[in-house]
């Protein structure tokens, strides 16, 4: 079909599984009829999962499925498909006749690789490729230092983010408008929903957890936090405690607004008792701060965002990387958090900077094992607050924990899981074990254990590493690659 024949535009849906305030679709819908929509299961992002029960999987597929029927409720409706992307895109957008395919912009460096491929598969058919802001309030070069240099360092960056902010950048990108523009698929394109199973992949324990994907799964968490959000500050840190937004996934996959999100807290941080919603901007804030890390310093990807700690000379020792993985550390509250993730594909934050820090500087791994890890099993895994998280906790990335700072396990555990409930729910065989106990439970005399049923080394596994010497060993390694060569 020759170019100038053709007309409307098909809507590529990634990152934003919803109907509303969703900016391509709005787009796509006010340059005028008729608008198609589409998502791919991108096989080259899910041929490479580790495992068939994988829980992103499964809120990706009951997301797209609930947009799919809203779309339908509209006049419109999902063209889905099991593909690469980076084929059956420009395919489908050839077949439909469209002028131009319409996204929201993606800031991973694998994702800006594929969105280039699509784009010049694109141009050789004459349609056009056009891409809009969407998951992140401001992006790329729109906070910059006076000096026109990206921001690294927290504080700074947040205070210039919220100097910039303008109700402008929190008005929604209306739908409603010219909804009458979406076009049903084509009959011989809505083949529907690929089932699970046809793509490779099975049912997980999403259903048991009480996680309800899409659109009306975050209305309901943000309907929830609302109700909680002037304690977020107070409770945030306490994994026991229903303290966080649980919000991050429907982040990462679109299924909310971060417009909307960022426009109740920013509100209710200027009313008075608005310290709860202040400190959860903050977290949005720090979302955006990584994001703009990896566009700006895409090296952080595969390397440390400061060179020099790349000569570290981590000991990787497998067996102990291993444990670590299945939460049998002998450190009650690293099992407990590993074993969290293991359950749920969850872990709080608080416990995902003790567990990231006690593989590095207890354990003396590589901070990109554990991010693999984290990358593989989270189900709101997010490639820049992943890297950046694990940096932070590594000391090799910008605004880091300072090196010689080496979280205790123990002493992080006492304080923030106090009474032992978060451990005695994760690591049941510590459950008869009282508070002052359960922190550190080879300390607990023999008798008791055989008493209490708790045996360290049969019931429980005794710590795998002395945090002295360990944070002795750390703090030399990071030395050496500190300390200033000679000659």
């Amino acid at each position: 079909m020759r170019a100038g024949t053709r007309r409307g535009a098909l809507v590529w849906f990634r990152r934003d599984l919803r109907d509303y305030d969703q900016h391509a679709l709005a787009q796509a819908l006010a340059a005028g009829p008729p608008v198609y929509a589409a998502f791919v299961f991108d096989r080259e992002i899910l041929d490479a999962l580790p495992a068939p029960a994988d829980r992103r999987v499964e809120f990706i597929w009951e997301s797209v499925r609930e947009l799919d029927a809203a779309l339908r409720r509209r006049g419109g409706g999902l063209i889905v498909r099991h593909e690469r992307a980076v084929e059956e895109l420009p395919r489908l957008a050839g077949t439909l006749g469209v002028a131009a395919v319409y996204a929201n912009h993606d800031y991973e460096p694998a994702a800006r690789d594929r969105d280039a491929a699509v784009a010049h598969a694109l141009a050789d058919r004459g349609i056009a490729f056009r891409t809009f802001k969407d998951q992140v309030v401001f992006e790329r070069a729109e906070v910059m230092t006076q000096a026109g240099r990206p921001f690294t360092v927290f504080t700074p960056y947040k205070n210039a983010w919220l100097r910039t902010l303008a109700p402008s950048h929190l008005a929604p990108h209306d739908v409603d408008a010219h909804a009458a523009a979406l076009a049903p698929p084509p009959p011989a394109e809505d083949r529907g929903l690929p089932a699970l199973a046809a793509m490779g992949f099975a049912r997980t324990n999403l259903a048991a957890l009480g996680i309800v994907a899409g659109m009306s799964g975050g209305a309901a968490r943000f309907e929830d936090f609302r109700e909680r959000i002037r304690d977020y500050k107070a409770s945030r840190d306490f994994p026991a405690v229903k303290g966080p937004s649980y919000l991050s996934v429907h982040l990462r996959f679109g299924t909310v607004s971060v417009r909307e999100l960022v426009a109740y807290a920013h509100a209710c941080s200027l009313r008075a008792g608005g310290d709860g919603a202040a400190t959860w901007l903050s977290e949005l804030v720090w979302r955006e701060f990584y994001a703009q890390i990896l566009w700006h310093h895409p090296h952080v990807v595969a390397k440390a965002f400061k060179p020099e700690y790349d000569a570290l000379a981590f000991p990787n020792d497998g067996v102990r990387f291993t444990a670590w993985c299945e939460g049998r550390t002998g450190y009650p509250i690293v099992d407990a958090a590993m074993r969290q993730l293991n359950a749920t594909g969850y872990m709080h934050n608080r416990l995902r900077m003790i567990a990231a820090s006690f593989l590095v500087k207890d354990l003396l791994v590589d901070w990109r094992w554990g991010e693999r890890v984290f990358a593989d099993r989270l189900i709101d895994f997010d490639l820049a607050s992943n890297n950046g998280g694990w940096q932070w906790a590594a000391s090799t990335g910008c605004d880091a924990q300072p090196y010689f700072r080496i979280f205790n396990p123990v002493t992080q555990s006492e304080r923030f899981d106090a009474a032992g409930a978060f451990i005695r729910r994760y690591a049941s065989e510590l459950a008869p074990l009282d508070a002052r106990e359960i922190h550190a439970p080879w300390k607990v005399p023999p008798a008791i254990q055989q008493a209490k049923g708790v045996v360290i080394g049969r019931d429980y596994p005794p710590p795998i590493v002395d945090h002295a010497v360990s944070r002795a060993q750390a703090l030399e390694l990071f030395g050496i690659v500190r300390r200033p060569a000679v000659g």
